[in-house]
């Protein structure tokens, strides 16, 4: 089992940076990519983007590409996500997602094992 824990959100301005955390813990040692997805009310989980633990490669969904940054802290089993120049539609409850095994694509989210609860951000315009 591995446990996620997220922190880091909050209420901020449009415009105004935040930097999401998300700490693993127990069966964490075969990770083989972790992820940020998140869920807006009334919509569906989407990807937001997703690192691979040991050779640090990134994928972004379209809409936060160039915005938002995902990286990593292997000592600390811990992965981050700073968002730059957030929007409104921003607005979610973000999710962190671990991964056991390699392939496939880490946009998919029924490829990953584990889900933590999540931290909601909210921005305003």
């Amino acid at each position: 089992q591995v446990q996620l824990a997220e922190s880091g959100g909050g209420l901020v301005q449009a415009g105004e940076s935040l930097k999401l955390s998300c700490a693993a813990s127990g069966r964490s040692f075969n990770t083989y990519a972790m992820g940020w997805f998140r869920q807006a009310p009334g919509k569906e989980r989407e990807f937001v983007a997703a690192i691979n633990w040991s050779g640090g490669s990134t994928v972004y969904a379209d809409s936060v590409e160039g915005r938002f940054t995902i990286s990593k802290d292997n000592a600390r089993n811990t992965v981050y996500l700073t968002m730059n120049s957030p929007i409104p539609e921003d607005t979610a409850l973000y999710i962190c997602a671990h991964k056991y095994y390699g392939g496939g694509d880490n946009r998919r989210p029924h490829e990953y094992n584990f889900w933590g609860q999540g931290t909601r951000v909210t921005v305003s315009s």
